[in-house]
């Protein structure tokens, strides 16, 4: 096992390395360092940025407008990007509807949408949880009816989708509905279906966390037509479509670049906050005892990262069930910085977003307390924790 970069990856490293440091704009940098709401144009001018230099889409093969890195260039590709604060790129087309397309869509299909979601000319984004069906997808119940009449062939869809991360943004969702509900298991009769958002008959309602931002939705469809050329794969068969695009998902939920940066400007913060005594944070035993334990961890977890790169690099298959603790260790680290972060800070921690030229403002200190509640969402996304940890001990340790 080889966990060491080679002379070619690490000259790769400085290559992504300067070109985001050239052509990332410092606006966008800047609402990135002050944890600023990010719009849709703000999120598309920078996809369109990388789409224009050719990587927006490391993955995809190269006829799609792949780049043709090997696993581990993508990896130093999306540590680089966080480490450096870029926008995210959005994931539910280009990393999670766009692999679906390629791996199961028709050749119409791939044609059709797989441009739109490269340039940046759609927004999707993804339809799976229900109320009382999160965690437990298979136990989803919004249906959806094939009907063949005068209009042609379509499906009639009703019920609703909830928690959809940046639907009042989207162009384009791709759900998980029901269309059997006869079947013996709950995972049969679920299939995979793409749907405009501009279609008669949805509804995008707002769900303001407490954080006070507006980054989720609730959807509801009422006898939503579809066109039957919008089901992907086989009718009945979404939920090997879904574990498909939900092990995509875990593979980047680790964001070890992201927290490597949040960890340098907590160092950095502690190092100039007094503590109690009067000496800085950095200088108390307890305080510097979390702080080294969550470093070490996340030491801990890029290696992780790194050995499932050489197994990919190694045999070129996706990896297993045991993926999920990337996706476990990677957000408690993430909950973990946050927490550490709200210590420090203490009472100076703003439980309010605040912008750039207000008096006194302190990128650091900025809207902390609501990034704090934001991130408990971590454990829960792409499938709880909990969960995850029920998936390797089944698949992995075969418990």
């Amino acid at each position: 096992m080889d966990l060491n970069y080679s002379q070619e990856e690490s000259a790769f490293r400085d290559e992504v390395r300067g070109w985001l440091k050239a052509n990332l704009p410092q606006d966008l940098r800047q609402k990135i360092a002050n944890y600023e709401e990010l719009g849709r144009d703000d999120l598309l001018r920078w996809h369109r940025i990388l789409a224009k230099k050719g990587w927006v889409a490391p993955a995809w093969p190269k006829e799609w407008g792949g780049t043709d890195w090997n696993v581990v260039q993508r990896y130093i590709f999306e540590e680089e990007c966080g480490f450096a604060g870029t926008p995210p790129l959005i994931p539910f087309g280009l990393a999670m509807c766009g692999p679906v397309l390629l791996r199961f869509g028709t050749p119409e299909q791939k044609k059709r949408f797989l441009p739109g979601i490269y340039n940046g000319e759609a927004f999707w984004c993804q339809g799976y949880s229900e109320p009382g069906s999160g965690s437990d997808l298979a136990s989803l119940k919004m249906k959806a009816e094939r009907v063949s009449d005068k209009g042609g062939d379509h499906y009639v869809c009703n019920g609703q989708k909830i928690w959809t991360t940046l639907g009042h943004y989207a162009d384009w969702i791709f759900c998980l509905v029901r269309t059997d509900s006869n079947m013996a298991k709950k995972q049969e009769g679920i299939s995979f279906l793409l749907i405009d958002m501009k279609t008669p008959g949805i509804t995008v309602r707002p769900l303001i966390l407490m954080d006070g931002g507006h980054e989720v939705n609730e959807v509801f469809f009422e006898n939503v037509k579809v066109p039957a050329e919008n089901l992907i794969y086989e009718e009945g068969k979404g939920w090997t479509v879904a574990k498909y695009l939900l092990g995509h998902e875990r593979m980047n939920t680790g964001r070890i670049g992201a927290s490597k940066r949040e960890l340098a400007k907590l160092k950095d913060f502690a190092a100039r906050q007094p503590g109690d005594d009067g000496r800085p944070l950095t200088e108390d035993p307890r305080f510097r005892d979390k702080l080294t334990r969550v470093e070490v961890e996340l030491m801990a977890l890029e290696i992780t990262n790194l050995r499932f790169l050489d197994q990919m690099r190694r045999s070129g298959q996706p990896p297993g069930a045991d993926v999920s603790m990337l996706k476990i260790k990677g957000t408690e680290i993430q909950q973990a910085l946050t927490e550490l972060s709200m210590q420090a800070v203490g009472p100076l921690a703003q439980p309010f977003k605040v912008v750039a030229n207000d008096p006194g403002f302190d990128a650091f200190t900025a809207g902390l307390a609501p990034r704090y509640c934001n991130f408990r969402k971590t454990s829960i996304y792409a499938g709880s924790n909990e969960i995850q940890r029920n998936i390797i001990s089944k698949m992995t340790l075969g418990l």
